[in-house]
């Protein structure tokens, strides 16, 4: 059966938007697969989509009982978090790193839809890498003496969380309007590029070795083969696309006034 779809009238600015913003992430990645030094320009956003990756993964801990002894970044836009977990929560927790960052680029996207603010979004952001970094980056390893972890990957971790927090805060606090609505859907579109580019190799990796992995994790702990596990977790991204993207470009609520160009 057809689906009745139609772009909505006050939906056009903001898919306009979405869609430069597509377009100028896309372009960057590409470009920085010829000329690396271009690579720089995203390096920051592919560091944020993986501390919301890994924020996803302690935070899914830390909700089911269980103790996260570090998280980190590395210079590489690679993470890990180290927590102790059995039974049912470490599928939860294995699962929500992919699954999280989806979801958090979705939210972004409807969020600026229903016209709430664009700043509060930036600020939440920038708060959220903060906490991140200060009680699992730099509290909990040397709470833990550095288990599972080296002392330069902690230090980076406190670095790069330290300067992302703040340039989001900055950019919420001094830039204008149009231009923190612009960093919002540019969030937005580099966390859904993220996971799903990283997904698609984690299932290249899933398929031809045995490296370590989220999915390798789920696989250890049920039996089943990893590569079922990333295709779950494509399957539910891609929905989670589907909706927020349907969510975006249709009518919104008759009581919200605001566009997404108002602050």
């Amino acid at each position: 059966m057809p689906l009745n779809y139609q772009l909505a009238e006050d939906a056009r600015p903001q898919v306009s938007l979405l869609l430069a913003a597509t377009a100028v992430s896309v372009g960057l990645w590409i470009v920085g697969w010829y000329l690396p030094v271009f690579g720089y320009i995203v390096y920051p956003l592919q560091l944020f989509a993986t501390f919301i990756h890994e924020s996803c993964h302690a935070m899914a801990a830390f909700v089911t009982g269980n103790p996260v002894s570090s998280l980190t970044v590395s210079p590489d836009t690679s993470g890990a978090v180290w927590s102790s977990s059995s039974g049912i929560s470490s599928l939860f927790i294995s699962s929500a790193g992919y699954v999280g960052t989806t979801a958090f680029g979705t939210l972004l996207l409807v969020w600026m839809r229903y016209g709430f603010s664009s700043r509060m979004a930036l600020y939440f952001s920038s708060g959220l890498v903060a906490i991140m970094t200060f009680v699992f980056g730099f509290i909990a390893p040397f709470w833990n003496f550095l288990a599972n972890v080296t002392f330069g990957s902690v230090i980076f971790t406190i670095f790069s969380g330290t300067v992302l927090a703040a340039g989001l805060f900055a950019i919420a606090k001094f830039a204008s309007a149009k231009w923190v609505n612009f960093a919002v859907a540019f969030l937005a579109v580099q966390c859904l590029l993220n996971a799903f580019f990283s997904l698609k190799t984690l299932f290249v990796v899933s398929a031809t070795t045995n490296a370590s992995s989220d999915a390798a994790n789920m696989a250890a702990a049920t039996g089943i083969p990893s590569l079922f596990w990333v295709a779950l977790w494509i399957g539910i991204s891609l929905i989670m696309i589907t909706t927020g993207i349907r969510l975006y470009a249709t009518s919104k609520s008759k009581k919200t006034s605001d566009t997404l160009f108002e602050d």
